[in-house]
């Protein structure tokens, strides 16, 4: 395991290992499974940082399931823009459904609050989020996460599906920034 990596200009040392990582996503999903399994949700995946914790994720889900794919962005490089930017949006009739939200990193919350006004005018039964990490001290807005992996502080992270200029994605474990 290497404890220092390279991903284009910038140094990360190991933050979270790939054990832990999976270790917590599996409570989680443990947890989802108990609390939803009788109300057929769909699961929104939101792209690119979080297909490897839905992939995850979702193999742990013990119950019948749907998953679609919806891909928004408020990054360039590694800082937030503060608008959001929606890419590919949501095809699939949610309305009187149960909808879960994976979203890999709720950093402010600006993205979250935009997808939760998209999802709301599709009149959803119930919207839950679900997130691998949460940056409590950088929320700018009040939101409910039903269900989180890891609090962390405002450190820059990379790795399990999380990017540095779409680069770093690959690596296993959860990478910190080096200043």
């Amino acid at each position: 395991m290497n404890t220092v990596v390279q991903v284009k200009d910038k140094k990360f040392a190991l933050y979270i290992p790939e054990e832990k990582i999976k270790e917590r996503v599996k409570e989680v999903a443990s947890q989802i499974d108990e609390d939803l399994r009788k109300k057929n949700p769909l699961f929104l995946v939101v792209l690119n940082g979080s297909f490897v914790f839905a992939a995850d994720l979702l193999r742990n889900i013990n119950f019948p399931c749907e998953i679609t794919f919806v891909r928004m962005s408020s990054y360039e490089g590694d800082k937030s823009t503060g608008s959001v930017k929606q890419l590919i949006g949501l095809n699939e009739d949610v309305s009187g459904r149960t909808v879960v939200i994976v979203e890999d990193i709720i950093e402010t919350g600006t993205t979250m609050k935009e997808m939760l006004r998209i999802l709301g005018e599709k009149k959803p039964k119930d919207v839950f989020i679900t997130s691998l990490f949460v940056k409590p001290g950088c929320l700018k807005v009040s939101l409910k996460i039903d269900y989180r992996c890891f609090d962390i502080e405002n450190d820059f992270i990379v790795g399990y599906g999380l990017d540095y200029n779409q680069e770093g994605r690959n690596l296993p474990h959860i990478y910190q920034v080096i200043e």
